[in-house]
């Protein structure tokens, strides 16, 4: 189960213009914090967490940038998991299990890594029907 966000000690909220200079502007963000939060680009965690977050920001920056001109990422840490989330305003919400969802491609990717490291991933849409987020929680 996902923490609450607000247990969790340590939290980041980047939003970028949806673009593809932001894939590398999240990711480098996201090791700043980790390093910051004394999680090291050594632990397991890391790299797999790494490359989860960049295939979703890729998929905003394909798949949602003329409907969502910025794209957010949420970074949090505890210390016995990571969370983070990508958001956009792309009222497509994309299944992650089952033929349509993750069957190949990003989305498998971030579903595999995901669940081969103990976490969960969970889409989660916005209010008001025109926006969603993807969650990834994973165990450290």
């Amino acid at each position: 189960m996902t923490p609450a966000l607000t247990t969790l000690p340590y939290r980041h909220v980047l939003t970028l213009p949806t673009e593809p200079g932001a894939v590398r502007l999240a990711r480098e963000t996201a090791e700043q914090a980790l390093a910051e939060w004394g999680i090291g680009a050594r632990h397991p965690a890391v790299g797999p967490a790494l490359l989860i977050l960049s295939e979703l920001v890729t998929n905003s920056v394909r798949h949602a940038a003329e409907a969502s001109p910025q794209t957010s990422v949420v970074y949090a840490a505890g210390p016995d998991c990571l969370v983070f989330a990508v958001h956009d305003r792309h009222p497509c919400r994309p299944p992650l299990f089952g033929t349509h969802g993750a069957g190949s491609g990003g989305l498998a990717t971030v579903v595999e890594l995901t669940h081969g490291l103990g976490g969960t991933a969970v889409v989660r849409g916005d209010a008001d029907g025109r926006g969603k987020s993807i969650w990834i929680t994973l165990p450290l």
